[in-house]
């Protein structure tokens, strides 16, 4: 079969047999079936492959991680019912009470307050750094109980891209993992892992489902990250667990180490799993996905060249414009196009940005973004509003930012849109 990454959203993950459906059925069950005791103890003693309680592992749920373990090019991958489940099972699976890890101030709001607020009551501390800032300055904070390095292609609200070369040294050369949440750019616009990163997560929510239909996450290990070279960071998967019998991950499972210690440990502990109802209709949405994706950036194209023309309109930030400052860099990781998410900011008051949003209509107001519909919403006022105003100055998000979500529309309709919100201001 054609390797190609279009073939792949569309034919990998489920392969029907001779009789069978050709649609990947739900598999709609708590529980499973086995004829002998004994099977059944194997693996709960992770001896033995098969399933037995849909809190750890499902069928229909693991034929979609692994398609989006095959887009991303990884090992493993497991599915969980939020994106932000996802960001937390990445960084948790390796952090335990006492460790610290480095985050981009870049990043989604929702994140930095898991990372910065809920983790740090669980006794685990997130430095967030400038991401634009030298190797010779990031590397100043890392400490010697630091366990990873996280960062967003794409950040989400702002844009801004990540050197992903840079980021790989820092966290390689202090021997931790780079984990990336590769949300906006997905495997078809970007693959982390061949850029250095270790590990990548996606919110599901958004352009792999497509849809705003369904809410969901992933966690895609690469397999390259030698846990074993560096055991005395990582207990957690180099030393016993004695709630498996003594099993040591990195050992028994190799390069499926830290999916498997994912899966057995903090998925049955924490239970977060993904419906495999949902898992279906994220499948649904990434048979397409190929062909959305090149949709999406062509309109965000012209929708950001449209505003940048705009006497109304102080500034557009979209890697995508040639003349935006990080336009080299976006070509370099994402030659084939960044996302259909810009961010921008209209003239005058905070009142004015209100009168224009409210104005719109066919672009609605909504508390989501990277789906088919255009949408926006004002960070600063919304996703951030926790935030203070010098994390704000910190994540970049500007008082006036507004996070415009380009969807599937005709560009010249959405154009038209704005042009008469724009007029009112």
């Amino acid at each position: 079969m054609s390797k190609s990454i279009e073939t792949t959203c569309v034919q990998s993950g489920y392969f029907a047999k001779n009789g069978e459906p050709r649609q990947m059925p739900i598999v709609q069950s708590t529980t499973f079936k086995y004829d002998n005791s004994d099977y059944m103890g194997k693996l709960f003693d992770l001896e033995a492959d098969g399933y037995f309680y849909s809190r750890l592992s499902n069928p229909t749920c693991d034929n979609v991680a692994k398609k989006i373990c095959d887009l991303e090019g990884g090992v493993g991958a497991i599915l969980t019912a939020s994106g932000q489940a996802a960001n937390f099972f990445a960084v948790f699976n390796i952090c335990e009470a006492g460790d610290h890890f480095i985050a981009s101030s870049s990043i989604y709001g929702g994140t930095f307050n898991l990372f910065g607020t809920t983790m740090k009551k669980m006794g685990i501390e997130c430095t967030f750094v400038d991401q634009t800032l030298p190797y010779e300055e990031l590397a100043k904070y890392f400490k010697p109980n630091t366990k990873c390095l996280f960062g967003e292609t794409l950040t989400n609200p702002t844009v801004n891209v990540l050197d992903f070369e840079k980021f790989a040294k820092l966290a390689h050369d202090h021997g931790v993992p780079f984990i990336v949440d590769n949300t906006f750019a997905t495997p078809i616009n970007c693959r982390p892992f061949e850029y250095g990163a270790d590990i990548v997560v996606h919110s599901t929510t958004k352009y792999m489902d497509g849809h705003a239909g369904t809410i969901g996450g992933v966690v895609v290990d690469s397999g390259n990250f030698d846990w074993l070279a560096h055991a005395e960071k990582f207990p957690g998967l180099t030393t016993p667990d004695e709630s498996y019998h003594g099993i040591v991950y990195a050992e028994k499972f190799g390069k499926d180490a830290y999916i498997q210690k994912a899966v057995s440990q903090l998925m049955r502990d924490l239970g977060p799993v993904q419906s495999p109802q949902n898992a279906f209709y994220l499948n649904l949405g990434l048979e397409s996905l190929y062909v959305r994706m090149k949709q999406h950036c062509g309109n965000a194209y012209k929708v950001a060249k449209y505003l940048k023309n705009h006497e109304k309109v102080a500034w557009v930030k979209y890697p995508g414009l040639e003349d935006d400052d990080e336009y080299a860099m976006a070509q370099k990781y994402m030659p084939n196009g960044t996302c259909g998410v810009l961010c921008f900011g209209v003239k005058g008051s905070r009142a004015d940005a209100e009168k224009f949003m409210d104005a719109l209509k066919l672009a609605t107001i909504e508390t989501h973004v990277a789906d088919s519909h255009t949408c926006l919403l004002h960070p600063a006022s919304h996703t951030h509003r926790q935030m203070t105003e010098e994390q704000l100055k910190e994540a970049g998000v500007a008082p006036d930012l507004i996070r415009f979500s380009v969807g599937l529309e005709n560009a010249d309709d959405i154009i038209e849109d704005l042009s008469q919100a724009l007029d009112i201001i």
